[in-house]
């Protein structure tokens, strides 16, 4: 008797755990998607087209779930498309026209990166620079410099190897890209979870002022935040590059706005405070699914910008609102 009464109980806790699981929302929405898409082409649901979704999700899921740190401390990077053209096109010149050994002309992009990313964390840290500005500027100085050092020529990297890394499959069906998302989600996710400096991020974008009284290292957690979002924009620039065979200075134009778009529509607050990196996954999945359910469609490229635009605009008001909920 006491078995068969404790079964309600079990099965009630677990659709209360589901209801108000934060991401449910979003979960019930991905899944519409794909039944919409579904019904539409019979492309769509093939293993063929999600693999290639993946793949394409990687390229600026990487950096959406660095970002989702950077938004949760309370500031936003808008540079990571021009980061991702520098460190391309760097690494055509270091590696074709400097002769440098490739491993080591990865090493010193990386490293270029990082320092970028370090730079508009001091600026923040330091000098009070607020991030949206900082990195305003670097939008456009890292994307002169990739311009300037290829003269805004793809420079080729004749590498079948380095070719694979960016559009190879394991076992001829994982596409490798969808390995690196996979990792970064995972890494991502053990410091956002499991360290004193993601948690750190989250009381920092929560409230400044009693994260600073408490004796968190605001200063330093500004820095670091930055440097990983630098980081994970060179290596979607270093994939693109592998995907292209070639360094070049045109690529991840609007790389910024599909992360930061798929950071809030995951349900990260552009306040700061909050975020998981589970939503951010579910963001970047429906950006992909979206966009790749409209080519399968045929729908006008200018179209496919509204829509792309209007979701971002109703996820905003979502986070408006979700805000002020939490306020009250």
């Amino acid at each position: 008797m006491s078995n068969s009464g404790d079964k309600p109980n079990i099965f009630g806790e677990i659709f209360h755990r589901v209801r108000n699981w934060q991401s449910f929302g979003l979960f019930i929405a991905l899944i519409v998607l794909y039944v919409i898409f579904s019904v539409s082409t019979p492309i769509f649901f093939t293993l063929s087209n999600q693999l290639a979704i993946l793949q394409n999700a990687a390229f600026f899921g990487i950096v959406a779930f660095a970002m989702t740190l950077v938004i949760v401390s309370g500031e936003i990077d808008i540079s990571v498309g021009s980061m991702a053209a520098l460190s391309s096109s760097m690494l055509g010149v270091l590696a074709i026209n400097q002769g440098i050994p490739f491993p080591v002309a990865v090493i010193l992009v990386m490293v270029l990166a990082l320092l970028f990313g370090a730079f508009t964390g001091v600026m923040r840290a330091y000098f009070g620079v607020p991030t949206f500005i900082s990195t305003l500027a670097m939008y456009f100085v890292l994307r002169g410099l990739a311009r300037l050092v290829t003269n805004n020529f793809p420079i080729p990297i004749p590498s079948d190897e380095f070719f694979y890394w960016g559009t190879g499959r394991i076992f001829g069906i994982i596409p490798v890209a969808a390995i690196y998302l996979l990792i970064a989600a995972v890494a991502i996710g053990i410091i956002a979870q499991r360290t004193a400096f993601g948690r750190s991020l989250y009381a920092v974008g929560g409230n400044l002022k009693a994260a600073t009284l408490s004796g968190i290292p605001v200063k330093r957690a500004k820095i670091l935040v930055m440097t990983i979002s630098a980081g994970s924009a060179a290596v979607a620039g270093l994939l693109q590059s592998a995907q292209l065979s070639s360094g070049n200075s045109t690529i991840a134009i609007g790389l910024e706005f599909d992360a930061i778009a798929a950071a809030i529509i995951g349900g990260t607050l552009l306040t700061g405070g909050k975020g998981t990196i589970v939503g951010t996954a579910m963001g970047i999945l429906i950006i992909a699914a979206l966009l790749n359910g409209m080519v399968l469609l045929g729908v006008n490229p200018y179209a496919q910008q509204v829509v792309r635009g209007a979701i971002v605009l109703v996820a905003v008001l979502v986070n408006v609102w979700r805000t002020r909920r939490a306020e009250m």
